[in-house]
């Protein structure tokens, strides 16, 4: 890292700033054609993983099919500061490999995950999208495994 003082080196903020976030760009290739995609995702802090909810067709899938590897990132923009020319931010950079979700005990989980994480009253989403089994049949789910994190901050 250039600027080492901005580096974040405690885990349990480079923690934080995935807790704390939304929505994730992820970077994906396939041979020499790059992709980027922003989602919104949930973080498991023990397994150390996001999930994804997709499409179970389309670019972000045909990428992941031919080459799992993906690096992403986070931010949590604390805001320009006027006059210094200057932002205030914490982000992250993390690499890992994305699998496609296929059982239906794993389908469960990711959606506990995606929507504990997302929304403000995940049992009332629940109760209205997930109501049985055949919930889970259609929609896409993702788990990326980060291997590696990194992170820096301006404050």
């Amino acid at each position: 890292m250039k600027k080492e003082e901005r580096e974040i080196k405690d885990k349990k903020v480079l923690s934080a700033v995935l807790k704390n976030g939304k929505y994730t760009t992820i970077s994906l290739c396939r041979g020499n054609e790059p992709y980027l995609v922003t989602l919104s995702y949930g973080f498991d802090q023990e397994k150390n993983a996001l999930y994804f909810h997709t499409s179970k067709e389309g670019l972000k899938i045909e990428f992941i099919k031919e080459n799992s590897q993906a690096c992403g990132t986070v931010i949590e923009d604390k805001g320009y500061k006027l006059n210094e020319c200057s932002h205030a931010y914490r982000s992250v950079i993390f690499w890992g490999d994305i699998k496609i979700l296929e059982k239906l005990e794993e389908k469960k989980l990711a959606f506990e995950v995606l929507l504990n994480h997302l929304e403000e009253n995940p049992n009332d989403v629940k109760k209205r999208f997930l109501k049985n089994d055949d919930a889970y049949i259609n929609p896409c789910m993702m788990r990326m495994d980060i291997i590696d994190i990194s992170g820096k901050e301006s404050m």
